[in-house]
């Protein structure tokens, strides 16, 4: 496997780390593609109950390397993926059935952006620099950052940076709820895993119901996320991990899933 991107599996988490610190862990193809296949082990490995990612060096990406991106942008059609690989940005369908950690340090620009706003808790450092720029460079963010970073921000805030391509700053993507904590640099890392290792010391069924729901009501609406609140219910309170919930509760000890 390419030294571009890192993986490693441990204690049921999967963590993913750009290495490119040279390029300021830009994304060429090659790199796009590992971490694709990654999130598809995530989304498949019963042992695997949640991702981090993440970057070696002084930032977390400077986005795409846009040389080697061009020719595929001008297809007019997002990259075709293999059956064992699913789109990081979540543009072709796919739903990962579990959570994704993203800590960001430094720059975090256009694709490393679009890639924040497709996962599910994001810590980043006092110095993290956000950024869609690509109207400053011809184009226009085509990895779900029109639609998600209003979802997230509001309109008029996600146009202020959409159609400038100005940078905005840790502090207020913290007010803004696009991240979640600001952390110190040295411990970055350190957080993320031990974010990851409280969700995956819940009961897995229970977190993967619990996003499935969640992004139900973002991609479709909360009438329709509603309506299927109760469908995984009886499914997971016939699993052994339910069982072991209300044990632990009734013991007064810290419960220990198995995921069934």
């Amino acid at each position: 496997m390419s030294e571009k991107v890192l993986i490693d599996h441990s204690d049921h988490i999967l963590t993913i780390t750009f290495n490119r610190p040279e390029k300021y862990n830009a994304l060429d193809p090659e790199s796009y593609h590992i971490l694709a296949k990654a999130l598809y082990k995530l989304h498949t490995d019963d042992d695997l109950r949640v991702a981090v990612i993440q970057a070696n060096g002084k930032h977390f990406t400077s986005g795409l390397e846009l040389d080697k991106w061009a020719p595929i942008f001008a297809n007019g059609k997002p990259p075709k993926l293999p059956k064992d690989e699913i789109d990081p940005y979540g543009m072709q369908g796919e739903k990962l059935s579990k959570p994704v950690i993203l800590a960001a340090q430094g720059l975090c620009y256009t694709s490393g952006l679009e890639l924040l706003l497709n996962t599910d808790i994001r810590i980043a450092t006092q110095d993290a620099r956000f950024a869609q720029l690509e109207v400053q460079r011809g184009i226009y963010p085509c990895g779900g950052g029109t639609i998600r970073l209003p979802q997230e921000i509001g309109w008029a805030n996600a146009q202020r940076y959409l159609l400038t391509g100005d940078e905005f700053f840790a502090e207020q993507a913290l007010k803004w709820g696009l991240i979640q904590e600001i952390v110190d640099h040295a411990s970055l890392h350190e957080r993320a895993r031990e974010l990851a290792i409280k969700v995956a010391q819940a009961a897995p069924l229970g977190v993967q119901a619990a996003l499935r729901s969640s992004k139900l009501a973002r991609s479709e609406n909360h009438n329709i996320a509603f309506e299927n609140v109760f469908n995984d219910m009886p499914q997971i309170m016939k699993s052994a991990d339910a069982a072991e919930g209300v044990c632990s509760f009734l013991e007064r000890r810290q419960a220990k899933f198995k995921g069934c």
